[in-house]
């Protein structure tokens, strides 16, 4: 069979490789066999059927993923969404309850009113959140889990800046387990010729002939650096590379997987040799979990035919935390991967530090450069501040020439860029107020704003909720999906909401992404509002005819890290909102020059 470029052309094959899959010169799957939890295609209909028949339970996209990752095959041995014993047993010791390592809990929670409506051993059909018909589970087991249990174990950290943490509190409080039928996959309209099962992959993989995969776990475009790691670790294990980048969730404000996957199929075709990679895409939802993601890491890969995974600096890292340090070691999640490696059978390739030697033309370990030696590199920050922002072409020892240009249509300089200015605080503190003329100063510099205020994006299209918790962070959410699509497209949105709750405001900003959210908190004393209240509102929570009102008998939950804070006292609305806007300038969000003027 000719190999096509990066495992593009190469489905035509997998039928005739399945076939001779038994005799593999791969690594087993982890416990021995391939979970499958597929249906055979000739009792699809009638369970269909059957399925349109029974309560329906519309899971999140996270769940989804997980779905599709437990059908396969790609979690084995984990044949289901964890039920009680093993989600604990995973916490506590990262294994499951048959004793197999396995480092990440999968559950499928689900809210109080959901679960209520099910009895244990009932049927319900699982559907995707556009009511896209997946499985059929049959309900073993409902209990409550704990949210500080699982972010403090699985995460090691409770702080509202790990995203995954931010999104737990989103989260149902029951978990649903049982034993599960799946009629159909996900969906997925995108680079099918590219999207293989763990079965396909490994069977792709036994056509190259050799024993030792290399996998290499991606979500970030990938460089000359590390196109030279890949090399040279394929190289240096005569094996192949399974080039496996992640294309279901990865982290808030990460490259999205369109742009990822056009840089890897331009590399796969161009630049690796065609006998030596197979380019594959991953559904994965990832945890941004650090080691325990690492180790998880391992074990899919394995169920993908891989025998070695190259362990990056600071793997699966979520970045920093609330006071601005890493929330793990850069060399955890190697050490995590090496410490199982003889168990798990996958060996961790640690992702060297490579610098250029422009003198040369090559790169080499960092170690091995002697001090006088010229080199260069450029950091990730770099790369995003001082070319990408600026309109700047990368360097071609940098990165190549294909992807550069894709990355340059991808991300706009940094003064075409959107962002959202979100104002916190309590009511009356004059967040309305500043946000008016800030949205103001913001056209001046011929930047297209979008005002969300609170009260009257309530009116438009909160109609109906109400001043409860859920029926808060669900406003507030409304307005955080609106803000991160305008800024995906380039607007800036300037929102003023009181937004009281830390966690819903942290789970917005995930949403939007760290880089392009800015949080203001409008530190003005309740005693202060209170005055400024002409409606009379706090008064009437006061003597208890509006319960709920936050600051009075519901709290407000100020901002532990915001990126600017403002008062009202002795500055004036134009004061602040002039604050802000010189930090926008600074952050390269406003251009204070006119384009003609600018230097070439």
């Amino acid at each position: 069979m000719r190999r096509g470029p990066g495992g593009l052309g190469r489905a035509q094959g997998v039928v005739a490789l399945l076939a001779t899959a038994e005799k593999t010169t791969l690594i087993t799957p982890y416990g021995g066999t391939l979970v499958d939890l597929m249906v055979p295609e000739g009792e699809r209909a009638e369970l269909r059927a059957y399925a349109n028949t029974l309560p329906s339970v519309r899971i999140s996209e996270r769940a989804v993923c997980d779905l599709e990752l437990l059908a396969t095959g790609a979690f084995s041995p984990l044949d289901r969404f964890m039920g009680q014993a093993d989600h604990q047993s995973v916490l506590d010791t990262m294994r499951l309850t048959n004793g197999y390592l396995f480092p990440m809990p999968i559950p499928l929670p689900v809210d109080e009113d959901t679960a209520a409506q099910f009895k244990i051993g009932q049927d319900v059909a699982l559907r995707s959140p556009a009511n896209e018909l997946l499985a059929i589970m049959n309900v073993e087991e409902m209990y409550e889990w704990d949210l500080e249990e699982v972010a403090q174990k699985a995460f090691g950290t409770l702080d509202l800046r790990h995203p995954i943490v931010a999104e737990m509190h989103n989260w149902g409080k029951y978990n649903l387990s049982g034993p599960m039928r799946v009629l159909q996959l996900p969906t997925h309209y995108d680079f099918k010729s590219l999207r293989f099962t763990p079965r396909q992959t490994r069977a792709m993989l036994e056509g190259f002939g050799h024993h030792n995969v290399i996998a290499f776990q991606t979500r970030n475009p990938l460089h000359r650096v590390h196109e030279e790691l890949t090399k040279r670790a394929t190289q240096e294990k005569d094996g192949v590379l399974l080039l496996h980048p992640v294309v279901g969730m990865t982290k808030p404000g990460d490259v999205d997987h369109f742009t990822r996957v056009r840089t890897y199929k331009a590399l796969a075709q161009r630049y690796y040799d065609p006998d030596r990679i197979l380019l594959s895409l991953l559904p994965l939802a990832m945890r941004m979990g650090g080691p325990r993601e690492a180790l998880w890491h391992a074990i899919i890969r394995r169920n993908h035919g891989a025998n070695h995974l190259i362990v990056g600096r600071d793997h699966a890292g979520p970045g920093n935390d609330s006071n601005g340090k890493p929330f793990y070691g850069p060399y955890d999640a190697q050490q995590m991967v090496e410490q199982y490696e003889e168990e798990l059978g996958v060996t961790a390739v640690p992702f060297q530090m490579l610098v250029y030697l422009p003198d040369e033309d090559r790169y080499e370990e960092v170690t091995k450069v002697a001090k006088e030696t010229k080199t260069a590199s450029i950091s990730g920050t770099q790369v995003r501040e001082q070319y990408l922002q600026n309109g700047k072409q990368l360097p071609e020892w940098f990165t190549r020439p294909e992807v550069a240009e894709i990355l340059a249509e991808t991300y706009p300089p940094r003064y075409r860029q959107g962002v959202c200015v979100w104002f916190t605080g309590l009511h009356n503190a004059g967040k309305s107020t500043t946000a008016g003329v800030l949205t103001t100063l913001l056209q001046e510099f011929g930047r297209n704003v979008t005002l969300l205020d609170g009260d009257v994006v309530r009116t438009h299209f909160s109609e109906g909720l109400g001043f409860s918790k859920e029926d808060r962070d669900d406003h507030v959410r409304r307005i955080g999906f609106v803000a991160s699509e305008i800024v995906r497209h380039g607007g800036i949105v300037v929102a003023a909401a009181a937004s009281p709750y830390r966690a819903t405001r942290n789970e917005v900003r995930n949403t939007i992404g760290q880089e392009n959210y800015i949080e203001v908190y409008v530190d003005t004393p309740l005693e202060i509002c209170e005055q400024r209240d002409t409606k009379g509102l706090y008064a009437r929570a006061r003597r208890g005819e509006i319960v709920g009102f936050t600051g009075i008998d519901d709290p407000y939950e100020a901002p532990q890290h915001p990126e600017i804070t403002i008062e009202t006292l002795s500055h004036t609305p134009e004061d602040n909102a002039r604050m802000v806007l010189n930090m926008l300038i600074e952050q390269g969000f406003v251009r204070t020059e006119a384009p003609g003027l600018r230097d070439n």
